[in-house]
């Protein structure tokens, strides 16, 4: 099942990790979004970041989604490894095996995301 959904950044609280001199930067974030389309739920994520100089990262995180995925209630665990570059943040995403709850016990599946300069936000899932 094939689904598209956009995301809005409800929060977001970044800690400075492993902060030296000379070190690049890293940082872990607690992010609440809420999606819409396909997927109507609302998410908190726990992302890790390591900053370049020139601005752009590399993250991974956990996301639990939690709502209506299409016709099916429950929640899953997303994974997350992405990059940030040139104003957007591009990743992939796989479910988290036995995280699904409700009708989304056993759920598998992966996608990716897009956040973009221009601030459209997307997200594209696909559940075997």
């Amino acid at each position: 099942m094939a689904m598209a959904a956009v995301f809005e950044v409800t929060s977001w609280r970044e800690t400075p990790l492993d902060e030296g001199t000379d070190l690049p930067r890293m940082t872990s974030a607690t992010v609440s979004k809420t999606y819409a389309g396909d997927i109507e739920a609302t998410s908190v994520t726990t992302w890790l970041m390591s900053y370049a100089d020139d601005g752009s990262a590399a993250f991974v995180g956990l996301e639990r989604v939690t709502g209506t995925f299409a016709d099916q209630r429950g929640s899953v665990i997303l994974q997350h490894v992405g990059t940030f570059a040139e104003g957007a943040a591009r990743g992939t995403l796989r479910v988290v095996a036995g995280s699904g709850t409700g009708d989304l016990v056993g759920a598998r599946g992966d996608g990716d995301f897009l956040a973009d300069p221009s601030g459209s936000i997307r997200l594209a899932l696909t559940f075997e």
